[in-house]
């Protein structure tokens, strides 16, 4: 039985301009194809089990032929898969799209095509220029920088091109820069046209030249510019000055920074989120992930059982709060099953997970470590009270031990266990040394210590700034000799990230 193939557009690079329909096809894909102009972060709606096959298509340099891609789309979907060809942009605004769907029509494979937002609009949008405006320019063109080298002949009409549409875009131009602005000039564009150069538009690392039509090809051979960017012709450029956002200071202050997240997987968007709206490239590298406790929830589960015998029941994050109550509903039972038992948070964050499940936590210390959580505790604990504390499997021993220093009886229960992703420390130790990575976050005494394995040693790290969530974490960082740069005040996402704001320019 043939399978499908969907020709999905990427957008240019922004995740937040993927379509709904791209997304949704992405997370029931068997194999997706995908191009070199795709983000990354998009490919993390892809399943964990799907094929992944990169076909990128660079400046002079291509990972495999057109011709080839056509027949890999087919003979997949012959196997009976959904293939997402997961394109840079739009598939039919200079996406080849076409080709591989007359392709797949001519076997026989059903397809469809789902339209993507093409960087002709979108990137100079990005540089605070529109195409059209009112009293400017009343139309666009959108044209090739790198026709087929095997024509014969150009088929762009420079004559009524040049001078008989207002504003120009040419896609994957920056390499034919020089006969693009001569053709331009000979068959009657000002020289003096202001003209723009956009380079990796719309991701957090966008740079913008603003030129004219005659400088355009000496500004490109002397700053170094290189692809993937657009050229854009116009006096629609000059209002670049005025409806500028994305790279401003005062609206996106981390912009141009390369910032390391280095939170378990599932964990890291949500800082990642943050530090993309204020501008930042965040490169996700997970040194850590989640995953059940060594002993199968066998004590947690013990625990869930006898749940009504304790006065106090303590979390020290969030996935101890999510994992003990899947446990709970595994075994049948809800909130109720606490009865009169207290509850205790460590962090905000933590508190706003046990919130979703309908509870309101009765100590929330105001100092998120251990340390305060004991001082507002012990005054208040009946004798010999039972606590049950439900944590990482791996965490310090400070709580429990404070807590049994006054009297109390804890039982401690493996609710998760951090395991180390060792994947991609090599490379990732490279970018360090090239000083390509400005910040690197440490968001729990785990990440350090899982980081500084992968790597294999610190010295990559004395290349940047270190910024940690809170002083449990910064004294694990300087254990390893390590001096962080940058300690959030309050010890959350929101807290780091606001540190980091402050402290770097």
């Amino acid at each position: 039985m043939s399978g499908k193939v969907f020709l999905v557009g990427a957008g240019p690079g922004d995740p937040r301009l993927l379509t709904v329909g791209a997304m949704n096809c992405l997370r029931t894909a068997d194999v997706v194809v995908y191009d070199h102009l795709a983000d990354e972060g998009i490919l993390s709606y892809v399943p964990a089990e799907a094929e992944r096959i990169y076909v990128g298509k660079q400046s002079c340099k291509h990972t495999m032929r057109q011709e080839d891609i056509n027949v890999l789309l087919a003979d997949k979907a012959d196997e009976g898969k959904t293939v997402v060809r997961l394109k840079g942009g739009d598939p039919f605004v200079f996406g080849r799209g076409g080709e591989e769907a007359l392709v797949l029509l001519a076997r026989g494979i059903p397809f469809e095509v789902l339209p993507g937002v093409t960087s002709a609009i979108s990137v100079p949008a990005y540089a605070g220029i529109p195409v059209t405006h009112r009293g400017v320019a009343v139309s666009f063109a959108v044209i090739t920088g790198h026709e087929d080298p095997t024509k014969a002949e150009s088929r762009i009409r420079w004559k009524h091109l040049a001078t008989g549409v207002d504003t120009l875009v040419f896609l994957m131009g920056v390499a034919n820069l020089p006969v693009i602005t001569k053709k331009l000039i000979e068959h009657g564009r000002p020289a003096d046209t202001p003209a723009a150069i956009i380079r990796w538009g719309t991701r957090a690392d966008q740079e913008t030249y603003v030129t004219t039509v005659g400088e355009a090809a000496e500004m490109v051979q002397r700053d170094g510019i290189r692809p993937p960017a657009i050229f854009i012709v116009g006096e629609v450029v000059k209002l670049r000055e005025q409806l500028r956002w994305f790279d401003r200071a005062d609206i996106r202050p981390l912009h141009g920074k390369r910032i390391l997240v280095t939170r378990a997987r599932a964990q890291a968007s949500a800082l990642t989120e943050q530090l993309t709206a204020l501008g930042a490239s965040c490169i996700e590298t997970p040194v850590i992930r989640i995953a059940p406790p060594a002993d199968g929830y066998a004590a947690l589960d013990a625990a869930i059982a006898d749940v009504q015998s304790y006065h106090w029941i303590i979390f020290t994050s969030v996935n101890g709060v999510e994992h003990f109550f899947a446990r709970l509903h595994r075994a049948e039972k809800d909130t109720r099953a606490l009865g009169y038992a207290k509850v205790a948070a460590i962090g905000s964050a933590t508190a706003k997970a046990l919130h979703s499940f309908g509870i309101h936590a009765d100590i929330v210390p105001k100092e998120f470590r251990a340390e305060a959580l004991v001082e507002e505790l012990a005054p208040i604990l009946p004798p010999r009270a039972r606590i049950l504390l439900a944590r990482a499997q791996e965490a310090r021993d400070v709580l429990p031990a404070s807590l049994r220093a006054h009297g109390a009886m804890v039982d401690v229960v493996p609710a998760y266990e951090t395991v180390p992703e060792r994947a991609g420390g090599e490379e990732l130790a490279e970018r360090l040394m090239r000083g390509e990575i400005d910040v690197v976050t440490f968001t729990s005494s785990s990440t350090v210590k899982n980081l500084v394995q992968q790597l294999g040693n610190i010295t990559p790290l004395q290349q940047t700034k270190i910024a940690c969530i809170g002083p449990v974490t910064a004294d694990t960082a300087r254990s390893f000799a390590i001096e962080p740069d940058i300690v959030a005040e309050q010890y959350t996402i929101d807290g780091l990230v606001n540190a980091i704001k402050e402290q770097v320019q």
